[in-house]
């Protein structure tokens, strides 16, 4: 995962506790690759959903491409992931057993000039644990200036 960020979606890390993470292919179109290399790109109220033994991205924006004609894009149509057979079971027996959900962290392009999707299997954090994580950060970031000085 050494390419270009085109977004992140710093939600997730503050909704969701991540226990691992995934590499997934995106079928696009051509405007739609088009577009997210101008960024019109949004993951915030992304999710990846497991429909019939496929990966589909729903929620994520993708603005129209402004050169686009008629037969521009959908902007929030479900779009396929490519992910391995093997690697699909594996996260439906995760999200079934533990109650884990699929989100979307990162989308970038990879060396090839390919689109690929970060996904994050998390479980939803609860506004206590929010707050517990704010407090940690908060006394790391104290010991660190106590540190410095």
């Amino acid at each position: 995962m050494n390419g270009k960020t085109i977004t992140d979606n710093k939600r997730a890390y503050r909704n969701y506790e991540i226990a691992a993470t995934y590499e997934a292919g995106i079928v696009l179109v051509g405007t739609e690759v088009k577009s997210i290399r101008e960024g019109g790109v949004n993951l915030k109220d992304a999710y990846a959903r497991i429909i019939e033994g496929e990966l589909f991205l729903i929620g994520c924006h993708i603005a129209p491409y402004t050169h686009g004609n008629r037969q521009n894009h959908e902007t929030e149509r479900p779009r396929k992931l490519l992910m391995k057979k093997r690697e699909i079971q594996r996260l439906i027996g995760k999200i079934n057993e533990r109650g884990f959900t699929l989100i979307p962290l990162k989308m970038y392009f990879n060396p090839q000039g390919r689109v690929k999707v970060s996904l994050g299997l998390g479980k939803g954090k609860t506004h206590s644990d929010k707050r517990a994580a704010i407090r940690e950060r908060d006394m790391e970031r104290d010991v660190a200036r106590d540190f410095r000085r």
